[in-house]
């Protein structure tokens, strides 16, 4: 049968597995396989393995467990491996990359940072800075002005949209960004305006959710920042 794996630590890692569970239903047995110098928590993988609520909170239940106790290289759900032996063979050849991850994360967390912010709040913002788009509003309230001047305004709307959220994530990243020791930035969607994750230092982690939370006050309603953490380094593997 493959193997589940879970995460990859070095072999001084306490591995205290008791009260971890496995992916599957029910809830398959954890085991380690050991290399040279690294080791990898996994355990059999299930037939009907998901992105299922079950097996999602399993997964990052024994990659946040791990880490409790150490450095660990969290792999991403659903990460299978033939056997055993492919997964010895994987740890000895690439040893000295996965130890050096290891060390760059040692007392070091993940955190990750979402902004949110409302249409109708985005939509105002913009009203707010720009005449001309004021103006079109005006004219074509209640079905007035021509087909052109809708035109132009939502033009002048999504365009100002758009340069309005690109500032408010400036300002997240950079209030955030002299706290972290390294930072991965996702594209910005229709859902989030900026949705990043940082690798802070653990005697930084406090002073961090604070600067957070500081930001969450600033924007009020209308605009949501949302902070994640601290978590392994899940973006950073």
């Amino acid at each position: 049968m493959s193997v589940y794996v879970y995460a990859i630590t070095k072999a001084s890692h306490p591995l205290r597995l008791d009260g971890l569970r496995g992916v599957g239903d029910p809830p398959a047995e954890l085991r380690v396989v050991r290399g040279d110098s690294l080791c990898a928590v996994v355990s059999e993988a299930p037939e009907d393995l998901s992105v299922a609520r079950r097996d999602l909170e399993a997964h990052h239940g024994v990659t946040e467990g791990l880490w409790a106790d150490g450095p660990v290289i969290p792999l991403s759900f659903g990460f299978v491996s033939p056997t055993e032996d492919a997964v010895r063979a994987v740890l000895e050849q690439r040893t000295e990359e996965f130890a050096q991850r290891l060390d760059e994360f040692a007392e070091r967390a993940e955190f990750n940072v979402k902004g949110l912010e409302e249409e109708d709040e985005a939509v105002r913002a913009v009203l707010l800075e720009n005449q001309r788009a004021r103006e079109l509003n005006e004219r074509t309230r209640d079905g007035g002005g021509t087909y052109d001047d809708r035109l132009a305004l939502g033009q002048l709307v999504a365009q100002g949209v758009q340069a309005h959220q690109e500032a408010l994530a400036g300002e997240v990243l950079a209030a955030l960004r002299p706290l972290a020791r390294a930072e991965r930035i996702s594209p910005p969607g229709r859902q989030y305006f900026v949705n990043a994750s940082f690798l802070v230092d653990e005697d930084r982690t406090e002073e961090f959710a604070q600067a957070g939370r500081e930001l969450a006050e600033r924007y009020g309603e209308g605009v949501e920042i949302r902070l994640r953490g601290p978590l392994p380094p899940y973006s950073f593997v």
